[in-house]
């Protein structure tokens, strides 16, 4: 009950701060509400008010108001160029987490409560000013009793309760869309907010960050392109997060990147390997790369380094999907636009009627201007926001999968734009993909999984010819159970077609039975008082006869 009551509470509120920014108008264009619209003009707020900004800074002033969670959902959202106009998507990328911190003494006691041990005894210093504060936690600065420098995160307090109540809403509403809007089979509303649950509740666990951040350092452990801060385990709980304090130039600082003299196309070609070497050699990648947690060691500015912090968010693929994505971009990157409409079509990413022919003449047209051109003359959100109206009119279904990849895609996009625009994203990737193909595909695809699987093999060897002996004599039981059960179906057949026999020889009794009474009663003497019409009778017989003279169907051949 009371769970419901702050539900509805929370759908006034939505409610409230639709009308205040006047998105109850962008309501009524949809096409269920569309009859309705006429309620508009009977509002008394609509009466004097005038709007004020475009609908997308509406929706996002909205979303800030609404609080926390509903900026983070605007922020998803943002990255789905196929779900929302273009003006839309721009203005939710402008969403950020400004959230007041709160206090340190509320800090310090999470802190205790985890770790069950005063702060001045596990930390030997700690600052109650923090260095950030966001939606989902804030983190302060400290250092540990060994000396080490290290960096505590914080789970604001009461997070859950909120996330949850807001969770609740947003699962009303995708299924009220999922009922009533006429798009929602493509664009799968619920499991947009199923995927962002999933997200922003991996986010409260800082040991699943953890672990994450734990997982990347080991994967980059013999490589100079990216580092990753140690988790300090021993102090790290599910709302405490302890990690080595790093330094650097944050990324979007490209002045100072410049003043010291960092290589920033050997760095933004760096970037790009790092994403295509998580994505498809590791098939574990941050999905959270937007500048604010990717910063540069420029110790040696000809040989820079990332600096990478913040592993709440991170994503991997099926096999499948991985399969069908690098297939994708080796199409793509080969020009190979039929390909591509094919392995659209094959992975069931569009209906499996879909004319091909029709579908790569469409991608040919949005591809095909771009190629060749750096990072300045073109924009690979625009690309993917043109790819995404082309694939709607083929009734493209939205993959929730692919969300964090595409979010992802975009983020390395931005950060290349910041520090090279002349970039060529595509000489930059291709190697990585061919040589992903080569891997996965190619005949050191074959020789590698022979030699993975040979010993398994060599170790079942001397089994061998007990194994051919049983499966011989499991398939001489099966012939035999076939043999007989064929056997049952021709009798059954039979004793049916008896059957039939005998039915039929009865109705034609019947039919002959009905006529000869006819003829008799035509012929009797009106004395009798025997004088009912004589037609339906003799409908009746002539039909039962016809339908015991229709042939037999055809038998079925063994």
């Amino acid at each position: 009950m009371r769970r419901s009551f702050y539900q509805g509470l929370r759908l006034w509120t939505i409610a409230r701060v639709l009308v205040r920014y006047r998105l109850d108008v962008i309501l009524f264009t949809l096409k269920p509400l569309r009859p309705l619209s006429f309620l508009l003009y009977l509002a008394p707020w609509n009466w004097f008010r005038r709007t004020r900004g475009t609908r997308g800074e509406r929706i996002r002033r909205a979303l800030e108001d609404l609080g926390p969670i509903f900026i983070k959902f605007g922020q998803m959202l943002s990255t789905r160029r196929d779900l929302l106009p273009d003006d839309i998507a721009v203005e939710l990328a402008r969403l950020q987490d400004r959230v007041p911190p709160f206090p340190a003494d509320q800090a310090r006691a999470v802190i205790e409560a985890e770790l069950e041990r005063p702060v001045d005894i596990a930390f030997a210093e700690f600052s109650d000013t923090p260095l950030a504060s966001a939606s989902i936690a804030q983190v302060h600065q400290a250092r540990l009793q060994d000396g080490r420098e290290v960096v505590v995160k914080v789970v604001r307090p009461g997070i859950l309760k909120t996330i949850r109540a807001d969770l609740e809403v947003m699962h009303t509403i995708a299924a009220l869309a999922d009922r009533y809007w006429s798009e929602a089979r493509r664009l799968r509303p619920r499991e947009v907010v199923n995927e962002y649950e999933k997200t922003v509740t991996d986010e409260l666990d800082l040991i699943r960050e953890g672990a994450n951040a734990t997982a990347i350092r080991r994967n980059f452990d013999d490589s100079h392109l990216l580092h990753i801060p140690e988790i300090i385990w021993d102090h790290t709980r599910r709302s405490v997060l302890v990690m080595e304090r790093i330094g650097g130039i944050p990324v979007a600082d490209v002045a100072a990147l410049r003043e010291r003299g960092v290589d920033l196309r050997l760095l933004a070609e760096r970037g790009v390997e790092i994403f295509f070497t998580q994505v498809f050699q590791h098939n574990f990648f941050h999905a959270d790369m937007h500048p604010g947690n990717i910063f540069v060691d420029a110790t040696d500015p000809e040989d820079p380094t990332y600096l990478a912090v913040d592993f709440g968010i991170v994503g991997s693929l099926l096999d499948s999907d991985q399969r069908y994505l690098a297939e994708n971009f080796y199409a793509f990157f080969n020009r190979d636009y039929r390909r591509v409409a094919e392995l659209h079509v094959e992975s069931g990413w569009v209906p499996k009627d879909t004319r091909v022919d029709e579908f790569e003449a469409a991608i040919r047209s949005v591809c095909e201007p771009i190629f060749q051109k750096p990072l300045d003359e073109i924009s690979f959100g625009q690309v993917l926001m043109r790819l995404f109206q082309t694939a709607r009119r083929f009734n493209m279904e939205v993959q929730p999968q692919l969300v964090l990849l595409q979010k992802t895609l975009l983020n390395i996009e931005g950060l290349g734009r910041q520090l090279y625009p002349q970039l060529d994203l595509w000489t930059t990737a291709k190697p990585f993909i061919e040589e992903w193909m080569h891997e996965r595909m190619g005949t050191r695809a074959f020789l590698r999984s022979a030699r993975e699987h040979l010993p398994r093999l060599l170790a079942h060897l001397p089994e061998l010819p007990l194994h051919l002996e049983k499966a011989l004599t499991v398939e001489e039981q099966r012939a035999e159970r076939d043999a007989a059960l064929r056997q049952q179906i021709r009798e059954l057949e039979e004793g049916l077609g008896q059957q039939d026999r005998r039915r039929r020889e009865g109705l034609a009794a019947l039919g002959l039975l009905v006529v000869a009474g006819l003829t008799f009663q035509l012929d009797v003497p009106q004395w009798l008082g025997i004088a009912w019409p004589a037609w339906p009778a003799g409908v009746l017989g002539l039909g039962l006869l016809l339908f015991s003279l229709r042939p037999l169907p055809p038998r079925p051949q063994n």
